[in-house]
C-alpha cells in the first residue's frame, strides 16, 4: 500500500470504502508444513489490528499477480522467486475488485518488513477463523479454504488434440506435437479459466502425453512431456492416477478414455475448448 499513485480510497457501490484506485490484490501463501501466511495489520492502517493477507493497491499497469508479489515482499520480505502462483480468484464489485493469488511456498522465512505490518505468522488453515480477521478476508475465507494447497493438473492427450483440427498433422506428427507443446507453454504462463467458476484462474501444471511418431518430443518450461511406449490412453490413466490429490483436467474427446479418467475423479476439457484457449494467446 505504499505507492502513492494508487493510494486512494474508492467509495464502492457496496457501501464500503476500499483501498486502491485500480483495485487491490493479496498473496495467500501456502506451505504444507507450516500453513498459510497471515499478516496482522498495524494499528494505524485501514482495518488496523486485524489479520489478513500481505497485499495492497494495484499500481497502474500492474497485473494482480505482480502487485500481490510486490506487496508481499514490501510487507513480509517474501521474494517473488520463493513461491509459485497456482490460482487467483477475483471479487468484483464493478467499480472495485480484489484479487487473491494463491501460491505454493518454497524455502522462505517471512518477517515484518515495513510499518504497515505488526506481525506475520504461519497459521494452520483450520485455525484461521479463530483470529480477528479483516472483514473482507473473513467473508472470502470459506471459499479460499477449499483451494488451499490445491493445484490444477492439465493432462493433454496429444494425439487426440492435434487430430482435432485438419491442419496437416498427419504428415508430420512430431512437428504437430511440438507446435502444440509450444502453445501449451504459453497457456501455462497465461493461465486457464476454471470450468465451473469464471472468477477463478489457474496456472496449471501441464502434462502432455505423446505416442507413436511424436514420442521423442521433449519437455519445455511449463510443459512436462510423458511418452507412451504403446498405449497412449493407458499412459494417460496412469498419469491421472499419480496426481489423485490434485484437481485434474484431461483434454481429450475419446469417449472410452473420458470414462476411464472420470472414474478416477478427473474432469474433461474438450479439444475444441482447449484449441480456442490456445488461439487466444
Amino acid at each position: 500500500m505504499s505507492h502513492l499513485s494508487a493510494s486512494v480510497f474508492v467509495r464502492c457501490s457496496c457501501g464500503h470504502l476500499h483501498w486502491g484506485r485500480y483495485g487491490a490484490a493479496g498473496l495467500l501463501l501456502v506451505d504444507p508444513a507450516r500453513g498459510v501466511l497471515l499478516q496482522r495489520r498495524a494499528w494505524w492502517v485501514h482495518h488496523g489490528r486485524t489479520w489478513a493477507l500481505p497485499g495492497g493497491a494495484i499500481e497502474a499497469g500492474e497485473t494482480a499477480v505482480t502487485a500481490a508479489a510486490r506487496e508481499a515482499f514490501e510487507e513480509a520480505s517474501v521474494p517473488a522467486e520463493s513461491f509459485r502462483a497456482v490460482s487467483a480468484s477475483v471479487v468484483d464489485h464493478g467499480d472495485w475488485s480484489y484479487t487473491t493469488v494463491l501460491a505454493l511456498a518454497g524455502s522462505v522465512e517471512a518477517k515484518v518488513a515495513n510499518t504497515e505490518s505488526a506481525e506475520v505468522r504461519w497459521v494452520d488453515p483450520d485455525d484461521v477463523p479463530g483470529y480477528r480477521l479483516h472483514r473482507d478476508f473473513a467473508a472470502a475465507w470459506p471459499a479460499l479454504r477449499d483451494r488451499v494447497g490445491q493445484e490444477l493438473v492439465l493432462v493433454v492427450d496429444a494425439a487426440n488434440v492435434v487430430g482435432s483440427r485438419p491442419d496437416g498433422w498427419w504428415r508430420d506428427r512430431h512437428g504437430a506435437a511440438e507446435r502444440l507443446r509450444g502453445q501449451l507453454a504459453r497457456l501455462a504462463e497465461a493461465g486457464v479459466p476454471d470450468p465451473d467458476d469464471p472468477a477463478i484462474t489457474w496456472w496449471p501444471r501441464i502434462i502432455l502425453v505423446v505416442e507413436g511418431k511424436a514420442k521423442n518430443v521433449t519437455g519445455v518450461p511449463g510443459v512436462e512431456v510423458v511418452p507412451a511406449d504403446t498405449d497412449g490412453d493407458s499412459k494417460i490413466v496412469e498419469v491421472v492416477a499419480k496426481h489423485a490429490d490434485a484437481r485434474i483436467l484431461v483434454a481429450t474427446a475419446d469417449r472410452e478414455l473420458r470414462r476411464r479418467v472420470e472414474a478416477l475423479g478427473a474432469s474433461i476439457l474438450g479439444p475444441g475448448t482447449l484449441r480456442s484457449q490456445l488461439d487466444e494467446l
